[in-house]
């Protein structure tokens, strides 16, 4: 199904549709009528959102060919009766269909006679489409205002019709190229040819360029459109990119006019008190207790260092009263801040009150060594039972009760891999870089199901079939990364 999409109304009330044989006009006509004719009965159109349908009086139409034998009319007698009858029941509110208006007879005449009917059905005010393939017809609507040309395109090189109403754009008939494709000789193709006037000629030659230009401009339209659609959708990303960077910077900012602030005040007090200390100590001096004093003043600026400094960067604290650090702390251990659930590193040792420094990421921090795990204790694993202890006391227990084979015959694929999958991390845990898989030979199935398991797991580097003295065909040997 292709869809077709019709204007008919506004800059021009007439539209003049060309094109080959079976290439959809009259189709085009009917499509139209019956649009119409749907709307008005309340029906629902199938048509896309936000099209405009007109309501007419009436819609009058000469579609088809009504030759009778028994009431003596020819082709072109039965389409002169219609129109006659539409001509008689026209009005400015009508919708007016002709297919292939002024066939049958003369072609001369029947184009001027097509003509005064398109004239005179204008003249009532009425919105009209016709088909034909007379070439006066298009001339005649290229040079009218009101009148545009409508063809069904035809593409040249599979020499089949397309079914796509073009507006605006006049048809060719392409009558050589479908008569060539259909059998007829080239020679009678070229003779035909050479019998056109050379009016005619140049007519459909400057037809066929325009057509060839629509379409590709058309194509350079699309192309555009999608390129247009890229860089819209590249330029969105890239925006919402740089305006979650300016707000991460701003939060940043923020932080660190903060800091600075506290820095500055933090300055400010210090300077305060030490310029208060040499005060006191000055005057002590003169009482003769120089030395007491300068002892008791660096003292009391050491203490007040301590408070600005935990002021500026005090000290996070956090539950983890049950833990016990396996050893002493040193200096570049990876620990876990229990509070807040990140990793960092010790950048020195504690101070007798247990305080630390900690590089988590970019930030630097304080906290209490009873908010620390030793990262290699931080991390626990489940058990078959569903226990929860730490990874390194359950590595120790892998390392000794890890054997280098398993066992996986009478199990099924599914359960075996089960099997295996937990087997392989208990390897890469106890630093066992070569297992063996015992499957037995049987029909091959465990093997292979296993095999396809092994192919794309990232923690095997190969694997390969038993030799003798391994145990043959029965196992697999894999080798880990």
């Amino acid at each position: 199904m292709v869809p077709v999409t019709v204007e008919l109304g506004g800059s021009y009330d007439t539209m003049i549709i060309t094109g080959p044989n079976t290439g959809g006009k009259t189709v085009s006509l009917k499509t139209l009528g019956l649009m119409s004719l749907m709307a008005q009965a309340g029906l629902h159109i199938p048509c896309a959102e936000g099209s405009e349908v007109c309501v007419f009086d009436s819609v009058l139409a000469d579609i088809g060919d009504e030759q009778s034998i028994e009431q003596s009319l020819s082709t072109f007698s039965a389409h002169m009766v219609n129109i006659v009858d539409i001509l008689s029941k026209i009005s400015d509110r009508s919708l007016v269909l002709f297919d292939e208006l002024g066939a049958g007879t003369d072609p001369t005449e029947g184009a001027a006679l097509a003509t005064a009917i398109i004239e005179k059905v204008r003249r009532y005010g009425a919105l009209c489409a016709a088909t034909t393939h007379y070439a006066e017809m298009k001339a005649y609507a290229l040079e009218t205002d009101g009148v545009t040309n409508a063809s069904c395109e035809f593409d040249v090189e599979t020499l089949r019709p397309t079914y796509r109403l073009i507006i605006g754009t006049p048809g060719k008939s392409n009558a050589f190229a479908i008569s060539s494709k259909l059998g007829i000789d080239d020679d009678i193709i070229e003779a035909a040819k050479d019998r056109l006037s050379n009016d005619n000629r140049r007519f459909e030659n400057v037809i066929e360029e325009l057509e060839k230009n629509r379409i590709e401009a058309e194509r350079e339209r699309d192309a555009a459109i999608k390129e247009r659609r890229e860089y819209e959708a590249f330029r969105n990303a890239e925006e919402a990119k740089l305006k979650k960077k300016a707000e991460i910077a701003e939060r940043e900012l923020e932080k660190a006019q903060e800091r600075a602030a506290q820095i500055l005040q933090s300055a400010k007090v210090t300077s305060d008190f030490v310029l208060g200390q040499l005060d006191d100590i000055k005057k002590k001096q003169e009482s003769g207790r120089f030395a007491e004093a300068l002892e008791e003043g660096r003292r009391s600026i050491r203490k007040s260092l301590r408070e600005t400094e935990d002021m500026v960067n005090p000290v996070i604290g956090g539950d983890n009263s049950d833990y016990v650090l396996p050893r002493p702390l040193k200096k570049g251990d990876t620990v876990l801040i229990v509070n807040l659930n990140q990793r960092g590193m010790l950048t020195d040792l504690p101070d007798r009150n247990g305080n630390v420094s900690v590089k988590a990421g970019l930030m630097n921090m304080k906290t209490n060594i009873k908010n620390l795990r030793l990262a290699e204790e931080a991390a626990t694993v489940t058990t078959a039972d569903r226990k929860r202890i730490a990874a390194s006391k359950y590595q120790a227990e892998v390392n000794k009760s890890f054997s280098p084979s398993i066992d996986l015959r009478g199990q099924l694929g599914d359960d075996a891999w089960f099997m295996t999958d937990k087997y392989l991390d208990e390897a890469i845990m106890a630093n066992v870089k070569t297992v063996t898989l015992i499957h037995g030979k049987g029909t091959g199935a465990l093997r292979k199901a296993l095999a396809g398991h092994l192919k794309s797991d990232s923690r095997v580097k190969s694997f390969r079939g038993g030799i003798y003295g391994e145990g043959d065909s029965g196992v697999t040997v894999v080798e880990l990364k």
